[in-house]
């Protein structure tokens, strides 16, 4: 990112934020510009314009530390033409890291965690009112889950946290640590909030979390007895969801995404991680290769049709030549229209990084691109499916230079074609002229 010489001029009371990572942190930066908004701050587009620079940070990928060290570097000249610059990191990094952020990186005012982005006002109110620097990453865990979903132009569809947080430990996943024990929000302000967005003109929410379909509502609700709440008890018009886990899926979800099919997706993310039952018993997952496969069989039969993506992990410590063969043979079974897959990268405080047998980078570079051939095979055979059919697209964006609007289908495929800036918000049926692996090209078709 450059960030010198810029013709743009600083604003005051403005703020940029630079977000890392998955959805969560995608919806917590739109939660800070909502929360800075109130206190007057002005969300700009390039960090030269900015008196305020947020870095949300993830620890999920590699050296999260030194991204954050290289960006605020970058932003170091900012500081020299503007002394009143506030710089912060928070996010999993932040929440990871703590004081020693502060210390290795002077440049920085302040470091917030996962649990204080509510607090980010009065963080900011305090280093404006001269506060040298300031550090809140403490976990909230005896406090309940209660915030208000906060949008600023949520548009077509928007994310809705539904839980934070996670109890699973798998070994290689530094959640539990950045975002402390699973909680989760009050079904009733679950279905005020979607009610709410549904009255600003949102047509599909995701319903987020680390592990959604663990959720547990304070009146005995759980996962999917939300999923039927906010089908029958909201007028939104579609219903996404993730992340989900394996050994949570049951068949009362199942059930339950089948029956509500008007409003809920027939999409499901199942990250399964490895093919290989040996290796997903020392990721500590709760499933075995079998079981894995049987599940994704329930699912298919009780909602035909429904589509599958995943998350895969190569090179996890130990996994031999044949280990890694059964997750690409397991792809042959359960056959993912997409997948993400990453090389197994050690993190802080978790078991697998004290592990002996640590892969080296050029065999998991090695088996993450065999990974992707292998999937790119079988991604190519799935989309035709779609050619000729006829899919509800809900319209998400109009590009008007090409004239082509941009939509999703139930199956989360997306899809592009000719049509009127009007149409964005409608569903819409649009026929399949083309597949491709990741998107569709259609033809809309008279209403």
């Amino acid at each position: 990112m450059e960030v010198e010489n810029t013709e743009n001029k600083m604003v005051d009371k403005s703020v940029f934020v630079s977000t890392y990572g998955c959805q969560m942190n995608v919806n917590d930066s739109e939660r800070m510009y909502s929360l800075l908004e109130m206190s007057n701050y002005k969300p700009v587009n390039t960090p030269d314009q900015a008196s305020l620079i947020i870095i949300n940070s993830c620890s999920v990928r590699e050296k999260p530390v030194h991204k954050v060290h290289s960006e605020v570097g970058r932003y170091r000249k900012l500081k020299e033409k503007n002394p009143n610059l506030k710089i912060g990191v928070g996010g999993c990094v932040a929440q990871q890291e703590k004081k020693k952020l502060l210390k290795d990186v002077p440049l920085l005012d302040f470091v917030f965690g996962t649990d204080a982005i509510d607090e980010l006002p009065k963080i900011i109110s305090d280093l404006e009112q001269g506060d040298n620097k300031v550090v809140s990453t403490r976990f909230e865990h005896q406090k309940p889950y209660q915030i208000e979903t906060l949008v600023r132009n949520p548009g077509v569809a928007t994310f809705v946290n539904i839980t934070k947080g996670c109890d699973n430990f798998c070994t290689f996943c530094v959640v539990p640590f950045t975002r402390g024990r699973e909680r989760s929000r009050k079904l009733s302000e679950l279905i005020f909030d979607i009610n709410t967005l549904v009255k600003r003109g949102v047509k599909e929410v995701t319903l987020l979390g680390q592990n959604v379909n663990s959720y547990k509502s304070e009146c005995g609700v759980n996962f999917s007895g939300l999923l039927k709440a906010v089908s029958e008890d909201t007028d939104i018009e579609r219903i996404r969801y993730t992340t989900s886990h394996p050994k949570d899926f049951d068949q009362e979800l199942a059930d339950v995404m089948q029956k509500y099919r008007e409003k809920i997706c027939d999409y499901v993310h199942l990250p399964v991680q490895s093919g290989n039952s040996e290796v997903l018993q020392r990721m500590n997952r709760g499933y075995t290769r079998e079981e894995f496969i049987d599940k994704a069989i329930m699912i298919q039969e009780s909602i035909p049709g429904v589509s599958f993506s995943s998350d895969i992990i190569v090179g996890f410590p130990g996994e031999t030549e044949k280990q890694f063969e059964d997750t690409l043979s397991l792809m042959d079974v359960v056959k993912f229209e997409s997948v993400y897959a990453f090389k197994y990268s050690p993190r802080p405080f978790t078991k697998a990084a004290k592990f002996e047998e640590q892969l080296t980078e050029a065999e998991k570079s090695q088996r993450l691109h065999r990974l992707f051939e292998h999937h790119d095979q079988i991604a190519s055979q799935l989309c035709k499916k779609y050619e000729n059919q006829t899919l509800h697209v809900l319209v998400e964006e109009f590009n008007s230079k090409s004239r082509r609007l941009m939509g999703r289908s139930t199956q989360n495929k997306v899809v592009h074609f000719e049509g009127s800036e009007d149409l964005v918000g409608q569903t819409v049926p649009v026929k399949i002229i083309q597949a491709f692996a990741q998107t569709l090209r259609g033809e809309l078709q008279f209403q």
